[in-house]
């Protein structure tokens, strides 16, 4: 089959990245055409032109910076190569959807995996919902499509609109076991819960990246990926460092763009995603507020703590946790981080176990959907 994947787009996010990838490469391996859509943002308009050319005169006075699409193409240089290297994506899609995707003549469209059913995320949240398909005689699967929340967050209209879009799909399966009753509640659809992408590939596909790309080792061990910076998460990655007596990896760049603006620019640039995998790869331990970081934390078997990010959304770390029996990993405050849980060690055996079975689980699953 010919198989067009929609997912957020392709940027400098790791996880959403390794998402694309592991799907692709698990589709390709049953012997299926797969492509990524490359979805970009919509055109701007005259006055949207203007307003930025407009913000980019302030940025030195307000302090906020924003990117030209030059500066855009220093800062991700590392990322779009992982793209190119290992993803294949479609032509340019902005608002033509259709147009753009007809052309290739899939059999099967698959929506997910990460937030595409986020609102917030999803500038035209039908297009997740294959609006653009409706005629045409396809197969319409989500795989893993995530909510992000457990808090139902569509107006009145997008409820109605995906709702009738939804009863289309051939085959729902949804990342959180919140987004589970939310089909139900809402939609008025039947899905299953089932692994994000990048753990239906193993450790050692993985590995076979960085080896691959000869990816340096690091000599400090504890691995820290924190997406939302704050006072007291620093605390706490500098009680593990003390406690473990394990200097700590940060695989991010040292400013971002927005706060520091052209004169910092070459420290903006996001590492090769290969360096962040090397940095779990390594590591002794683990520190994070990101559900990718925890994933690849798992898949790499290290033990780790993860950081309550409520913001972006918990739904998704207590729902991964829970299925693992990994509930305890996750604190909210500093006080939670106590020497019980810091040394107490995480049976991974029994994580493992767990892990084959869901991956069994997802893999018939598409299986059985692109029948």
């Amino acid at each position: 089959m010919r198989i067009c994947i929609l997912t957020q787009p392709l940027c400098t996010n790791y996880g959403g990245l390794l998402q694309a990838y592991a799907l692709q490469v698990v589709l390709k391996r049953m012997g299926h055409e797969v492509w990524t859509e490359n979805r970009k943002e919509n055109p701007l308009s005259l006055i949207s032109k203007f307003k930025l050319f407009i913000k980019r005169i302030l940025a030195p006075i307000r302090g906020i910076y924003y990117g030209t699409d030059e500066q855009n193409k220093v800062i991700s240089q590392y990322t779009e190569l992982f793209i190119r290297n290992y993803i294949t994506i479609t032509d340019p899609v902005t608002s033509n959807t259709k147009e753009v995707l007809r052309r290739y003549a899939f059999d099967a469209y698959i929506v997910g995996s990460d937030q595409v059913w986020r609102p917030c995320y999803s500038y035209y949240l039908p297009n997740y919902f294959l609006d653009f398909t409706m005629g045409d005689k396809v197969k319409r699967i989500a795989y893993a499509a995530s909510f992000g929340t457990s808090e139902w967050e569509f107006t009145a209209e997008q409820t109605e609109q995906c709702a009738a879009l939804a009863k289309s799909f051939d085959a729902i399966s949804v990342r959180e076991d919140s987004g589970v009753e939310l089909c139900s509640k809402y939609l008025g659809v039947n899905a299953v819960c089932l692994l994000d992408p990048t753990l239906l590939l193993r450790k050692e596909d993985y590995v076979y990246l960085v080896e691959k790309e000869q990816v340096t080792a690091f000599d400090s061990k504890l691995m820290t990926y924190v997406l939302d910076q704050s006072e007291e998460k620093q605390i706490i990655i500098q009680e593990l460092s003390y406690k473990l007596g394990l200097t700590p990896i940060v695989v991010m760049p040292k400013f971002t763009f927005e706060k520091t603006g052209p004169k910092e620019i070459n420290n903006c640039i996001f590492p090769p995603v290969t360096k962040w995998l090397r940095g779990f790869m390594d590591a002794k331990y683990v520190v994070t507020d990101s559900f990718h970081g925890t994933v690849f934390s798992i898949i790499f078997n290290k033990p780790f703590i993860v950081i309550a990010n409520k913001e972006r959304g918990l739904g998704r770390f207590t729902s991964l946790l829970r299925m693992l029996g990994l509930e305890s990993r996750l604190v909210y405050t500093f006080d939670d981080i106590t020497d019980q849980l810091i040394y107490t060690s995480i049976d991974f055996t029994q994580v493992n176990r767990i892990l084959r079975r869901e991956r069994d689980r997802a893999l018939e699953f598409l299986k059985a959907s692109l029948r």
